[in-house]
């Protein structure tokens, strides 16, 4: 009986031991545990950040609007001027600005990174021009922070555009435009079937009383 007893205190203080090196053990990783867990896949995008991927310019520009352009463009008028022959501010007028070259101004004091970047101003060198300036020529003297959506964008360089430059609006992409067909013959099938579907004593009213006139 005594040895039973004695195994069984030490099977108890075993088991002692045992729970309280467990909860020390949780707690302490409970204390080093980060608030938030989980973590990033890379290629794979976090909602909200910038992996996103975001509406093509094409698209934007077929759904923004001059006049939209016009509104957002008042925070680029303290600097700008986008009147033909209009001065220049701190930064250059911007009359004809799409098409024309970088630096196209003369005699107006660009960076140099800017200034020498090639070729002209197309719609998505301007939609990554406003999205970020420091980014797109880093020594920029633009101190502009950018637009992040890629519609205030497009409606900027609508406005843009109608002022001096009036380049043709490209296309959407073709899954866009595919997308917007698909929609539409959508559309049409549920009419069709909403009319198959019609209520049958109401169609026969209807076509009652398209007799009655008849017969009148």
């Amino acid at each position: 009986m005594s040895q039973f007893n004695t195994i069984a205190g030490w099977a108890l203080a075993g088991g002692i031991v045992a729970l309280g090196s467990s909860i020390v053990t949780a707690e302490m990783w409970h204390a080093e545990r980060p608030e938030e867990m989980g973590y990033v896949v890379e290629g794979v995008a976090v909602e909200g950040g910038e992996g996103e991927e975001e509406m093509s310019i094409e698209a934007a520009l077929n759904e923004a609007t001059v006049e939209q352009g016009e509104a957002v463009f008042a925070r680029c008028a303290s600097c700008h001027t986008i009147n033909q022959g209009g001065a220049d501010g701190i930064g250059p007028n911007l009359y004809g600005v799409l098409g024309a070259p970088h630096g196209h101004v003369a005699g107006f004091a660009y960076s140099s990174e800017l200034a020498g970047i090639p070729g002209n101003w197309t719609f998505q060198a301007m939609s990554d021009w406003l999205r970020r300036p420091s980014e797109y020529a880093p020594g920029t003297k633009m101190s502009f922070a950018g637009l992040s959506d890629p519609l205030d964008r497009a409606a900027v360089i609508l406005y843009l555009n109608a002022n001096g430059s009036n380049l043709p609006i490209p296309a959407p992409p073709a899954d866009d435009a595919a997308e917007e067909d698909e929609a539409a013959t959508e559309g049409e099938d549920e009419a069709i079937e909403d009319a198959e579907n019609a209520d049958p004593e109401a169609e026969a009213a209807t076509e009652a009383e398209v007799g009655d006139a008849a017969g009148e």
